[in-house]
């Protein structure tokens, strides 16, 4: 993102990201929104320049993502699929358009910006030959870009101009971390950088719309209003953190897509992906901290249940929810995490077969594959050791007997160590400050690779050092 002198306000990619948390971190004040913003732009000059093409993320307010240069290119290289060259003049029609959007601000109106996006884009490809006059839209998003897309089709007249959504990732009910990160504040896990981004994250009518949209807190001594002995979040007063208003109208937000038919009556068709296997917190404990203040203790299941999910969004969240859920097919679920989805190669076969008439090449039995559960601390401080946990079902045969192994970005493939009982461990230390990629994979079965992300910080001078 820009400000409006076109200096870069938010740019976390790459080997800038631990530079560039710094920079954010000081300059982070000047990002928070008013507290009546609303649906609208708080008229501060920043927009959206363009998708991120490299790892980048700020934890805790948004997910280590994988970077979207290469979707995009994959995207042209195998399919009838052009971007706009660098250089061309802006009305060149081109039929691969990339959507950017100021994440601070709510789904509704980026929405709005997106049928702006899409009138001009349609509008001009459309008019550009006879043939492409009835051509239709085909979005393909990640996260939280799967909830504004589904706000502009169903409540923006975008149903007439889409033929189908195809979501990776998307919080369809939401996501617990959000409502963490608003409880409890934005200060751990950042070691000696001890910023604090708690007032800039609880200004977000975002992160309130990302918040789960399903009963998901116990607490003692109030009766369960949802399933499983849980409560919805919107129904409890007195949560630190929380912006009730937001985060009523943020369940004003998800209701009024659950019960929009535009959708249905233009027949496009929602195509969820999601992930499946990983650590994902699900639910939560309210519980006090000892000086009176409530806070979130996460916990992985519901209901009693491991269901798990992406690491970032619960698997029951990630399929398409209301009119046409019932018909619609169900979510796709590859074994990977949030921020690596789009990246996954069992996800791009996917997308392939749905943007294809072609029939697909038989690839061999889709059964018996190694379902890996991968755990990985998302932030560590420069010096300081992580470890890589993996986690194998019992029904996968010789769940307890692979050759499981680990590599860290480019470099060798370590074999992890067996704790028995399909669980499997490595240490995960001497990374350089930046970002990385950790790869898991079994030995015999290197088609099912999990990427999960980790950012190291610079651990800074001790006070009174040189």
């Amino acid at each position: 993102m820009t400000d409006a002198n076109g200096r870069e306000v938010w740019g976390l990619s790459g080997k800038a990201l631990v530079r560039g948390i710094r920079t954010f971190g000081r300059s982070v004040t000047g990002l928070a929104l008013p507290t009546d913003i609303g649906d609208d732009h708080p008229g501060d000059g920043v927009r959206a320049a363009g998708l991120m093409p490299d790892l980048h993320g700020l934890p805790g307010v948004s997910p280590l993502v994988d970077g979207y240069s290469g979707l995009l290119g994959w995207l042209e290289r195998n399919f009838t699929l052009r971007r706009r060259l660098p250089g061309e003049d802006v009305s060149t029609p081109a039929n691969l358009i990339d959507f950017a959007y100021d994440w601070r601000l709510s789904c509704r109106y980026n929405a709005r910006r997106l049928s702006e996006r899409v009138s001009e884009e349609l509008g001009r490809w459309r008019e550009s030959d006879p043939s492409r006059a009835e051509t239709k839209v085909v979005f393909i998003c990640h996260s939280m870009g799967g909830l504004v897309t589904r706000e502009y089709v169903e409540r923006c007249g975008g149903a007439e101009v889409t033929r189908r959504v195809i979501t990776l990732g998307t919080p369809y009910r939401g996501s617990l971390d959000a409502l963490v990160t608003l409880v409890n504040g934005l200060r751990p896990g950042f070691g000696p950088f001890r910023l604090d981004l708690t007032r800039f994250a609880r200004s977000l009518p975002s992160l309130h719309q990302l918040t789960p949209d399903y009963a998901c807190l116990t607490t003692a001594g109030s009766p369960p209003s949802g399933p499983s002995g849980l409560q919805y979040a919107r129904e409890l007063t007195g949560l630190p953190g929380v912006d009730e208003a937001l985060l009523k109208d943020a369940a004003l937000f998800h209701a009024t897509l659950r019960e929009a038919k535009a959708g249905v009556a233009y027949g496009v068709e929602y195509l969820p992906v999601g992930g499946a296997m990983q650590p994902t917190p699900t639910t939560a404990e309210v519980v006090g901290d000892g000086d009176g203040m409530a806070r979130l203790t996460e916990l992985l299941t519901i209901g009693g249940t491991d269901e798990g999910g992406d690491g970032r969004v619960p698997r029951l969240s990630s399929a398409h929810v209301g009119a046409g859920a019932e018909t619609g097919r169900a979510a796709y679920t590859p074994w990977e995490q949030h921020g690596s989805l789009q990246n996954n190669s069992a996800v791009r076969w996917a997308i392939w077969g749905w943007l294809t008439p072609r029939v697909p090449v038989h690839r061999g039995p889709e059964e018996g594959g190694v379902q890996l559960g991968v755990s990985v601390p998302e932030v560590l401080v420069e010096g300081e050791a992580g470890t890589v946990e993996v986690s194998v079902p019992q029904g996968t045969p010789g769940h307890d007997e692979l050759a499981v192994a680990v590599c860290v970005d480019e470099g060798a493939d370590r074999t992890m160590r067996n704790l028995g009982a399909g669980r499997y461990m490595a240490p995960l230390a001497g990374l350089a400050p930046g970002a990385h990629r950790v790869r898991v994979s079994a030995r015999h079965a290197p088609e099912a690779t999990v990427t999960a992300l980790v950012l190291v910080l610079e651990r800074e001078p001790e006070a009174g050092g040189e």
